[in-house]
């Protein structure tokens, strides 16, 4: 059985998966067990806030989880902007992997000016990175401004700075 194209674009982008779109995935209560025997570390603490952080633990390129019944509800709910549009065939798969390609292109020239960190998502690097209002630090605001824009543009994101 072969993956549809919507299903081939999710599974190659990872964006949502990676931290680079998100800080942490929301879990239903009944869904704490089966993740974290998953692998992922779950956060329990604050019913509004349950869930678990980004990177995810199982992104390893490709979800390693994405056809496992434990698959999480609230990860194959997401549906970015992208995958909407290739589902309603408003763009194809090549235009919107180009769109991929280009996303991850700007993260990797961003990436060089923020501290590596395994446990940190590339996200909240940013965000934190964002906050030096210095005059040396602005080229790197507007460039973090414009991958902030091509989320909002190309993938729905929002709400990046909540």
């Amino acid at each position: 059985m072969t993956d549809s194209p919507a299903n081939l674009l999710c599974k190659a982008c990872g964006l949502c998966c990676s931290g680079h779109l998100f800080a942490w995935v929301r879990l239903d209560a009944n869904e704490l067990d089966k993740v974290e025997k998953l692998g992922l570390k779950v956060i329990r603490d604050d019913p509004r806030q349950r869930g678990f952080l980004q990177p995810c633990a199982v992104w390893d390129g490709t979800c390693t989880v994405y056809t496992s019944p434990d698959y999480p509800r609230s990860c194959a709910r997401y549906k970015c902007k992208q995958f909407k549009e290739l589902v309603d065939e408003k763009t194809s798969l090549p235009e919107a992997m180009e769109k991929i390609q280009h996303a991850h292109e700007l993260i990797r020239e961003l990436e060089n000016f923020l501290p590596a960190s395994r446990t940190v998502s590339f996200r909240e690097r940013l965000l934190t990175k964002i906050e030096d209002r210095s005059a040396e630090n602005a080229p790197f605001r507007e460039k973090a401004q414009r991958l902030i824009s091509y989320f909002e543009d190309f993938f729905g994101v929002m709400d990046f700075f909540d």
